[in-house]
């Protein structure tokens, strides 16, 4: 078995975020016009536009340690975005299909903060302050994004789904 450092890790979960990011852009569209709240509906597209800038701070992350930027294959990811799928589908024009897209953009986004937050972690450790600072600025929008979709499942996509 090779060695394997933490260099080693921090490009092959830059490579998994990577991949993610990519899907996720593809997939907030599909999010955005299944939403009933117009609150909702902005907050996805706010997110692709943000997802997008995801994407290319990744990208330049991929330049700064000196690598193409590739991803592979997540299942994790690809899992939580069928599982959304499942949701608009099964809750199509039903009164608690806003509180489950809420649910599964949190999904995205909890693993997101996950993913990043580690390797902002490992940028720190393994001396790399730009790269740092560019996962960190994502990392904080994700969470802000998250704080977002609490908020709108707290005031109305949950009490709608309840009533």
């Amino acid at each position: 078995m090779a060695h394997k450092v933490l260099d080693d890790l921090f490009h092959d979960t830059l490579k998994d975020i990577y991949y993610a990011e990519r899907r996720i852009v593809k997939a907030l569209p599909k999010m955005a016009r299944a939403a009933q709240s117009e609150r909702l509906r902005e907050a996805f597209e706010k997110h692709r536009d943000q997802t997008e800038t995801h994407v290319e701070r990744l990208q330049q992350v991929f330049e700064l340690i000196g690598k193409s930027a590739r991803g592979k294959t997540c299942p994790a990811i690809d899992g939580i975005i069928e599982e959304g799928e499942e949701i608009m589908a099964d809750f199509k024009g039903a009164p608690a299909l806003d509180a489950g897209l809420v649910a599964a953009a949190q999904a995205v986004e909890h693993y997101e903060i996950a993913r990043y937050g580690a390797l902002r972690q490992w940028a720190k450790q393994l001396g790399m302050k730009e790269a740092a600072a560019l996962l960190d600025q994502t990392l904080e929008e994700e969470s802000q994004t998250d704080e977002l979709l609490t908020q709108i499942a707290e005031s109305e996509a949950n009490p709608e789904a309840a009533a």
